[in-house]
C-alpha cells in the first residue's frame, strides 16, 4: 500500500483548475467532478482535505497562477500527505511546471492521486509513468493548438474571420457584420466621409468648430502638453530643433521662451 500513516498525517490537497472563464460557465461538470476529490480523499484515510481552487478560470497559459504557487510552497513545507487531481497532468500546464511539481514530490515524499491511481514519486516506475503523462499531455495541447490555429487560417481564407470589425459595424452572429443599429453612429460616420476633403486636418477642423470633437481635441492638448518638455534657457534651443515639435516652434514654444 503506497499511502502510508506518514502521508495520512499530513494533509491531502485537492487542486481545481479550469483554463478560462468560458470554461467556468459552460463546463460545470469538470469542476464538479474536481470538487468531489475531497469526498475520495477522505475515503482514502485523510481528516483534513484542503482545496485549492484560486486558478478557476485564470489558469491559461501566460497568466500567473497563485493556487499553485501556494501548492507548491506547501508542498516544500512538508505539509502536504497527497495531491488530488481529476488527471495527473491536470496539476500543471507546461512540461516545466509539472516536472517541477513531480520533483518537490519526490523530495518530500507527497504522493500524487488521480483517477487512474496513486503515485510515489520517489519509485523509479511511477516517476516515469508520471512523466509519460506530463509529456502526452503537452503533446495533446499542441495538437489542439495547431488544428484551432489551422481553423481560424481556414476560415480567414474564406473571409469568415471577424476578430475585430470597423467602427460603425457590428457582429451578427458568427459569420456576418451589419450596421450599427445606433443610428448616433451611423450619422457621425456618414458626416465624416462627407466632410472629408483628402486631409485628416480638413475632415476634423469643420467638427471641431461644429463642436464634434472638441472633447478629444482638448485631450489631445493635454497629452501633448505632457510630452513637451518645460522650455528653459538650456532647453530652448534643443527644443527648436526637435523634429518631434515641427509646427510648434512659432505657434508655442518660442513665444513663451521670449517670454
Amino acid at each position: 500500500m503506497k499511502i502510508t500513516p506518514e502521508h495520512l498525517a499530513r494533509d491531502a490537497y485537492v487542486y481545481i483548475r479550469q483554463s478560462t472563464a468560458d470554461q467556468l460557465i459552460n463546463n460545470p461538470e469538470s469542476r464538479h467532478r474536481q470538487y468531489g476529490l475531497a469526498d475520495r480523499a477522505r475515503a482514502l484515510g485523510w481528516e483534513t482535505v484542503i482545496v485549492i481552487d484560486d486558478d478557476l478560470g485564470r489558469s491559461e497559459s501566460g497568466v500567473t497562477r497563485p493556487g499553485f504557487e501556494k501548492l507548491l510552497a506547501a508542498i516544500c513545507e512538508g505539509r502536504v500527505g497527497a495531491v488530488l487531481a481529476i488527471e495527473a497532468s491536470r496539476l500543471a500546464r507546461n512540461g516545466r511546471d509539472w516536472h517541477t511539481l513531480i520533483e518537490f514530490c519526490g523530495l518530500v515524499g507527497t504522493l500524487i492521486i488521480d483517477e487512474d491511481g496513486i503515485y510515489e514519486p520517489r519509485h523509479p516506475n511511477d516517476r516515469l509513468l508520471l512523466g509519460m503523462k506530463g509529456t502526452m499531455s503537452e503533446l495533446e495541447l499542441s495538437i489542439l493548438r495547431a488544428r484551432s490555429l489551422e481553423a481560424l487560417k481556414n476560415k480567414a481564407r474564406r473571409g469568415e474571420l471577424f476578430l475585430a470589425v470597423a467602427v460603425c459595424y457590428v457582429k451578427a452572429g458568427n459569420d456576418r457584420i451589419e450596421m450599427d443599429p445606433d443610428l448616433r453612429v451611423r450619422e457621425a460616420i456618414t458626416l465624416v466621409f462627407t466632410r472629408f476633403a483628402a486631409s485628416l486636418r480638413g475632415t476634423v477642423r469643420p467638427l471641431s468648430h461644429d463642436g464634434d470633437a472638441q472633447q478629444q481635441g482638448r485631450r489631445a492638448r493635454e497629452r501633448l502638453d505632457r510630452k513637451l518638455p518645460r522650455p528653459s534657457h538650456e532647453r530652448g534651443p534643443r527644443c527648436a530643433t526637435d523634429a518631434r515639435h515641427q509646427g510648434l516652434r512659432r505657434s508655442r514654444l518660442l513665444p513663451r521662451l521670449r517670454r
